[in-house]
């Protein structure tokens, strides 16, 4: 065995030269394991006793892709772009035997070789396009050469990965094999030896990008089935344009149009962001003072009390992730109601091809409906998920502390409620904690975890693991109204409601808000939640736009009239003049002189006061660090990951520019826009908010 770097050594068997990586955890292409590549193939060319190589990974998974943690370094040869050049000129037949996931740089590594084989279990992909990237070291080039422009335009520029046997069947690997891997990819050299095989040079097979020549429309047809999900993306596009240099061009100039492309979306500010969100999803779950070694629970039973729209989300992502559930109701036909929703979602699912029918009944098997709070004795985890009402959370909680065993978790589902004070009605307030579920919460992978002023380290350890196990993005934050997500969403919201009464319509509100990025306006996001949630006809006081629409029978989509009208069966939202009318009487009694409100007035109010209470956040503690409330922003709110949510933006746009801004609406807006001390501070010292994560 010759060690070639400290992450590669080459052996020789039965003359098959073995180049085996070993660079955990996953492979990463970095410049141990590049080096060792090239030396690797220059030893077993030169050696007359091997005949043909085999590139192996140890551990679980073969080259997962680059190391971006080389991102922003100063580059280091080998590049993997040569060593890829040295792959693809190989005289002796080369292949990659791929186990675990072959992702980005690893496909484009395998692209290289003349033979390709997995095990059952492995994926393939190029995903940098999620990066805001494209794969940068022939990827755009190779794969289209090997399964199609079509096929390939879907791998680069969607980014979903396709399983071994998706790959066999467009020609991506030559084979699958079972048992050994090791040993299968020797026996397969020997095979391609015995037969005397032409050598596959991927980068000169051009007959499938040469029939795909002169057919704009697969380009163009291709571009409006991804134009909805790709909207303010640059990457897809220049994804889209890389495997049109595959297509157009000879080899070596497509590889110089991949380059030139990948480098325009490497210097943008939207791979930054998106590259920034990548890590700052990873890093959530790192609470300074909980130990990696922290002891926790063991949860396998869990109670849901509450069966309508949250609770029966709630339900799901248990069942989804092997958990039995008891979910409680205080009436039969609220129970049926919602056990009929879960099981109809089930459906729908299994009717798309993404489950089966013996799946549904797996799942539902997992759940058992109630009417009795007794039943949830022996629990190990209870979620109370029903309204927000204080009196009814503190009686649930008091009765669940007498019922539930001593070391069970109790968490309320509460948006904005004092989960201290819910805490104390127990003798076991160390037990207690928020887990905020957004709606609906089998689908959003936002979950915010409140840390209570008593909630044990254990409880918190053990409730970031569930997180994980039922898929959800867990952030930890602190007590306070609205917690982080939606306390800086309150802000956002009466600044909104406020500049429609300044000027500005709803329509024009929501465009503006909708063009930079969000996937719906505010008016628009009240109309679909329904202007009467949380509103009481008793108590209603015609003090507000939404006061005075609920009043008069407008609800949203639910009945066709809201800020907008609805036709029958279609969500497109249809300006009213007559809820204009309605706007422009209250502003006019309330002393408003209508003017014309800019556009990027509008921005600034919609996204600076998130900004500013997200500083006020962090100065209170409530939040770990600024791309904490990042992550919620993109994954619960609908920021666009390719800004990287309010407070990587701020530091974008200049901290020093948002003060000044922030400074010139507390002096003409009033006093709710005085800047947070926290970002007087960061401006003072040279500082983003960046400095902080």
């Amino acid at each position: 065995m010759i060690q070639l770097t400290e992450a590669a050594t080459l052996t020789v068997q039965d003359g098959i030269g073995i180049i085996s990586i070993n660079n955990p955890p996953v492979n990463a292409l970095g410049y141990p394991v590049r080096k060792g590549i090239a030396d690797g193939i220059d030893q077993a060319v030169k050696d007359s006793q091997v005949k043909a190589i085999v590139i192996i990974c140890e551990g679980r998974t073969f080259c997962a892709g680059a190391d971006i943690r080389e991102f922003g370094q100063p580059p280091k040869e080998p590049g993997l772009g040569e060593v890829l050049e040295i792959l693809d000129a190989s005289p002796k037949p080369t292949i990659a035997a791929i186990h675990g996931t072959a992702f980005g740089g690893g496909l484009e590594t395998a692209l290289s070789c003349h033979f390709r084989i997995g095990v059952p279990t492995a994926q393939f992909g190029l995903p940098e396009v999620k990066l805001g990237l494209l794969p940068g070291a022939g990827g755009t080039q190779r794969l289209p050469r090997v399964v199609g422009p079509e096929k390939a335009l879907q791998m680069i520029a969607i980014g979903d990965p396709i399983g071994a046997t998706e790959a066999l069947a467009v020609g991506l690997i030559d084979e699958i094999v079972d048992g050994d891997l090791k040993a299968a990819a020797i026996a397969f050299a020997g095979k391609v030896l015995a037969e005397n095989r032409p050598l596959v040079k991927v980068s000169a097979n051009n007959q499938k990008v040469e029939a795909a020549r002169g057919k704009s429309e697969i380009f163009d047809t291709f571009r409006k089935s991804i134009a909805r999900k790709a909207r303010g993306f640059v990457a897809p596009e220049n994804c889209i344009k890389a495997v049109e240099g595959s297509v157009n061009l000879p080899f070596k100039e497509g590889l110089k149009r991949e380059r030139e492309l990948f480098m325009e979306l490497m210097n943008g500010h939207q791979s930054a962001a998106q590259r920034y969100a990548f890590f700052a999803e990873r890093q959530v779950s790192k609470i300074p003072d909980i130990p990696k070694d922290t002891p926790q629970l063991d949860v396998k039973k869990v109670g849901i009390i509450g069966a309508g729209t949250m609770g029966g989300g709630i339900a799901m992502n248990f069942v989804n992730a092997g958990y039995t559930v008891t979910l409680v109701e205080t009436k039969q036909d609220f129970l049926d109601r919602g056990l009929g929703v879960i099981r109809k979602n089930y459906e729908i699912t299994a009717s798309k091809g993404k489950m089966t029918t013996a799946d549904v009944e797996k799942r539902m098997s997992l759940i058992t409906g109630t009417l009795s709070l007794e039943d949830l004795a022996d629990v190990d985890l209870v979620i109370e998920a029903v309204f927000e009402d204080m009196p009814l959370k503190k009686e649930i909680f008091g009765k669940l502390d007498r019922i539930c065993k001593k070391d069970a978790i109790l968490a309320t589902n509460t948006s904005y409620l004092d989960v201290n004070e819910i805490a104390a009605v127990t003798g076991r307030p160390e037990f207690v904690l928020g887990l905020h579920f957004f709606s609906p919460a089998n689908v959003m992978r936002l979950l915010e975890i409140v840390r209570g002023a008593k909630t044990s380290k254990t409880v918190l350890a053990t409730a970031l693991t569930i997180g994980k196990k039922i898929k959800k993005v867990a952030v930890v934050v602190g007590v306070c109204h609205g917690f982080a997500g939606n306390r800086m969403f309150s802000q956002r919201k009466n600044e909104m409601d406020q500049v429609i009464l300044e000027g500005a319509s709803p329509e024009q509100v929501d465009k503006v808000v909708y063009d930079f990025g969000f996937p719906m306006g505010p008016f628009v996001l009240s109309d679909l939640i329904g202007l009467d949630l949380g509103w009481k006809k008793e108590t209603s006081s015609s003090s507000s736009v939404r006061d005075i629409l609920c009043e008069s029978g407008r609800m949203g989509q639910k009945n066709g009239r809201g800020y907008y009208l609805y036709e029958a069966g279609n969500r497109a939202p249809i300006p009213d003049p007559e809820v204009k009318q309605m706007i422009d009487d209250f502003a006019a009694k309330q002393g408003y002189k209508k003017r014309a409100v800019s556009d990027d007035e509008i921005v600034k109010r919609c996204v600076y006061p998130l900004i500013n209470e997200g500083a006020k956040i962090l100065e209170e503690g409530i939040a770990v660090r600024p791309s904490d409330l990042d992550i919620i922003w993109i994954n619960g709110y609908g920021w666009p990951v390719y800004l990287g949510g309010p407070m990587f933006y701020a530091d974008l746009i200049g901290l020093d520019k948002v003060l000044a801004t922030l400074k010139e609406y507390e002096a003409k807006l009033g006093s709710h826009w005085k800047p947070a001390a926290l970002i007087e501070k960061l401006v003072s010292e040279g500082k983003g908010f960046k400095d902080l994560n």
